[in-house]
């Protein structure tokens, strides 16, 4: 009984203290870390577009094929459903946001200049079907 006792107390403050190192903050990421991170979501969502554009291409061909042997078994097959062109992405192009460090006298300007410049409009994605 002792020693289930003994064992149990010891898992608890090892659970403590594991509960403890677990609450520790982190030190924020440095400017590399930050740069790596944003090129990496670039990549990833460069990828998901590759995706969704060879899973639009891959229906294409499903839907075809399935017109061509419906009319070659003299099945009717209903009208395709216009949706969109499935859209290539192209290569992967990373063009890292210029360096913040200006001078002390031109951050102002900056930032007003560019809170003023439209946003540029993001790439429609392909529709599913």
């Amino acid at each position: 009984m002792k020693r289930i006792l003994t064992l149990s107390a010891l898992g608890l403050s090892g659970l403590s203290l594991l509960a403890g190192t677990a609450l520790a903050k982190l030190p924020p990421p440095s400017d590399e870390a930050k740069a790596k991170a944003a090129e990496t979501a670039a990549k990833t969502a460069h990828g998901n577009k590759v995706a969704d554009f060879q899973l639009c291409k891959s229906m294409d061909r499903v839907a075809a094929a399935y017109r061509d042997g419906a009319k070659k078994a003299g099945k009717p097959a209903s009208a395709p459903t216009e949706t969109p062109a499935c859209a290539d992405p192209g290569p992967f192009v990373y063009t890292p946001p210029a360096p913040a460090s200006a001078p002390a006298g031109a951050a102002p300007a900056t930032a007003t200049t560019t809170a003023a410049a439209p946003a540029p409009a993001a790439a429609p994605a392909p529709a599913k079907k």
